[in-house]
């Protein structure tokens, strides 16, 4: 109802208010000489009937009217039934987008005491580290009715959500179970300059590249041995949150073509333990691994006549030499004891580790030595004990990699290591069909059925 409407409105009900009250006599009583009709009455009595009855019609619709607008009656009713006693009246959530801060920080910006901070830090980090906080990383705040934080939940991607609740003896911490969807996809392609780059054009990403050469590590070097054309193919787990890809699960099998020869992986889980074997069932692990880093190129073999380019002259050079960026991390090739840790002369920063069978490795030029790196120290195969550099002489960065059997330097490309233990009899059925099942797959031109 338009305003001059309704105001129109309002006076002729407040008239007709005021005459009701008064009584139809208001009306009826007049000077003698009224009017009367033809039956002897008076026009004034007949008005007020009239009247009378009008506003009693008039009174009954004011009453009734806002009862029929359309959709009051249903928004009352939906108002009480969706109200919540114990959230209606709570503030509402903050969301925080990490950037640079800690956690500390972050909590802190929002006017929460460093008490409060202290017990949420130490829930939450039972299940995240909070030394690796990423810059997208959300964090989102529960308020309770006096203003206190109650809850928060700090989300690092669609599959990672961590939940801290306030409880009445104090803070706990979950991760939240979330729906994954797993997608068995064929990934192949054709290696043109490197491996890296090879599966990154098939739009995978880079944990797909190392977690494919990380299973040949112990038969494959892929900076020595791999060339232009070599074939690659795997069967893979593609994870998926709500229709969005959050990452890689297994790789189920996996080959590599080189020259000729098929370098085959199958994934196999014998009871308790998982690995990767060989069609035949033998293990693809090897006391020693091809290489002490990765995705980097050979600058120098194993030669026992080779200028030196820094001190001239023909001098043997009896290691692998690998060009890799300052500060690539240089693991163990084995699992062993620090002999050495320190400055060794022209060598420069060097590692020296003894390991089973009269083997040593010595790994030379580094940056830097990882944290407790040092003479007696424990190491296991594929830990990281330093970071290339160019100490000692060398033109650039590089790692000198050598390796001693009985006292003397062998070529580590030549090297033969023994094999892991292979399946069990018992477990061989069970991995026939599967082996069978993936090398059709990962054989095929078209992905494998989920």
């Amino acid at each position: 109802m338009k305003p001059k409407k309704e105001e129109v409105f309002r006076k002729k009900a407040k008239r007709f208010l005021a005459i009701f009250h008064r009584g139809p006599n208001s009306l009826a009583s007049g000077p003698p000489y009224a009017m009367k009709t033809d039956s002897g009455r008076s026009w004034g009595l007949l008005l007020a009937a009239k009247l009378f009855f009008t506003r009693f019609c008039l009174l009954t619709a004011i009453l009734l009217f806002p009862l029929h607008l359309p959709g009051v009656h249903a928004q009352a009713v939906n108002a009480e039934s969706d109200s919540d006693p114990a959230t209606a009246f709570l503030p509402a959530p903050v969301t925080i987008t990490m950037g640079k801060r800690t956690l500390s920080g972050a909590l802190a910006s929002q006017g929460i005491s460093q008490s409060t901070i202290a017990r949420i830090a130490g829930a939450l980090g039972l299940h995240l580290n909070l030394r690796r906080l990423q810059p997208e990383d959300t964090l989102q705040l529960y308020y309770g009715a006096g203003g206190e934080v109650i809850r928060l939940v700090y989300r690092q991607s669609l599959l990672d959500i961590f939940e801290v609740q306030r409880q009445e003896q104090g803070w706990t911490a979950s991760k939240r179970n979330v729906d994954v969807d797993r997608w068995i996809v064929r990934v192949a392609g054709t290696l043109e300059s490197n491996l890296f780059d090879s599966i990154a054009k098939l739009g995978e990403r880079p944990r797909l590249v190392f977690d494919f050469a990380g299973i040949f590590a112990w038969v494959f070097d892929f900076a020595a041995d791999s060339q232009p054309g070599d074939q690659f193919r795997m069967l893979v787990e593609k994870l998926y949150v709500e229709d969005q890809f959050v990452g890689y699960g297994r790789i189920l099998a996996a080959e590599y073509e080189n020259e000729g020869t098929v370098h085959t992986a199958i994934y196999f889980q014998e009871k308790e333990h998982a690995d990767y074997y060989t069609p035949d069932g033998e293990s693809l692990r090897r006391a020693f691994l091809k290489s002490p880093l990765n995705f980097s190129r050979i600058s120098s073999g194993y030669n026992r006549t080779r200028p030196h380019p820094v001190l001239g002259g023909m001098l043997p050079h009896l290691a692998i030499d690998y060009a890799a960026p300052a500060g690539t991390p240089v693991w163990a090739v084995a699992d062993g004891v620090v002999k050495f840790a320190g400055s060794k002369n022209g060598y420069g920063k060097t590692v020296i580790l003894r390991h089973i069978s009269s083997y040593q490795t010595m790994y030379s030029h580094l940056s830097r030595f990882e944290k407790g790196i040092r003479r007696g120290a424990k190491v296991a195969q594929r830990q990281v004990i330093g970071y290339v550099g160019s100490t000692g002489l060398a033109t650039g960065p590089h790692l000198d990699f050598r390796v001693v059997k009985d006292g003397r330097f062998v070529n580590p490309l030549k090297e033969t290591f023994l094999p892991g233990e292979p399946l069990s009899q018992s477990s061989r059925p069970s991995f026939i069909v599967a082996r069978d099942y993936y090398l059709q797959q990962i054989r095929s031109h078209a992905n494998p059925k989920p």
